[in-house]
């Protein structure tokens, strides 16, 4: 807004600046109330999904077991049964070799609850490297 000042002697004039201090005033009161709020308020928390059984479970299962120590052990059930130590740089050869020519059998990754996420997804990076097209992380069924 403009305002008329008085001159002596000349008349009115219009001042054509504006004020800033209220818009200081107002961007210094929102830094203010962002600062204190911004350690009250919490990260997000992930709630992972819980899923039901499957209408029918398949013949053959490659089991991958990643225990706390990262030790990884494949297993195949179904008609053979075969268990094989492995590691994380091996588990890709081991995996098609239990495999066999029947490359569209499942591979169900089971890790244990307090190891790091980066050793299952370089497991599972692993083996879609490799070629196998079925891969899943094993959960535990909810109520």
């Amino acid at each position: 807004m403009a305002s008329i000042a008085p001159r002596s002697g000349r008349g009115r004039r219009t001042m054509n600046e504006i004020n800033m201090v209220p818009f200081i005033d107002v961007m210094l009161v929102l830094l203010i109330i962002f600062m204190v709020t911004a350690p009250l308020i919490s990260p997000s928390i992930i709630d992972v999904p819980s899923v039901g059984k499957a209408a029918t479970a398949p013949e053959q299962v490659i089991n991958v077991e990643i225990s706390k120590d990262e030790k990884v052990t494949v297993k195949s059930t179904g008609s053979l049964i075969k268990t094989q130590s492995s590691s994380l740089k091996n588990l890709a050869h081991d995996v098609q070799a239990m495999q066999g020519e029947a490359s569209n059998t499942p591979v169900v990754i089971s890790a244990d609850r307090t190891i790091k996420y980066e050793t299952v997804v370089k497991a599972m990076d692993s083996l879609q490297r490799a070629g196998v097209s079925r891969v899943g992380l094993a959960m535990q069924l909810s109520e």
